[in-house]
């Protein structure tokens, strides 16, 4: 039996071995994601430089009344369109998905589509 503990295990052993090859630069950061079971959070971060440029989460004071539960594909999407929004806003549209170590389905698809649409590249 898989246990909650070792799922995140494998998450973050996955995490580290996507992180050997990808890394954000000032021309092109890096937009990470993280999700727990009721909120999800995506951040842009210059690793150069060691910065967080720009972030959204369910939790921001914009979204957190448009949002009914956090943990849903309509939160990420409400997410991805935010934090999009504000890397043009910071002068930046191409971008390198790092998608944590999850699998790119559900929420974070949702996301990172979102992000696509409202304008990011990668």
């Amino acid at each position: 039996m898989i246990t909650k503990g070792d799922k995140n295990k494998a998450r973050k052993r996955r995490h580290v071995r996507v992180r050997r090859k990808i890394a954000g630069t000032t021309a092109r950061p890096r937009l990470n994601v993280f999700r727990s079971t009721k909120h999800i959070y995506a951040q842009l971060i210059d690793d150069s430089k060691g910065l967080t440029i720009v972030s959204a989460s369910t939790l921001d004071p914009e979204l957190k009344d448009s949002i009914e539960h956090g943990g849903n594909v309509d939160a990420a999407t409400k997410v991805g369109a935010l934090v999009a929004k504000r890397a043009i806003e910071a002068g930046h549209k191409e971008v390198v998905f790092d998608r944590g170590g999850y699998l790119y389905h559900g929420r974070i698809q949702a996301l990172a589509d979102a992000a696509r649409e409202a304008g990011l590249e990668f």
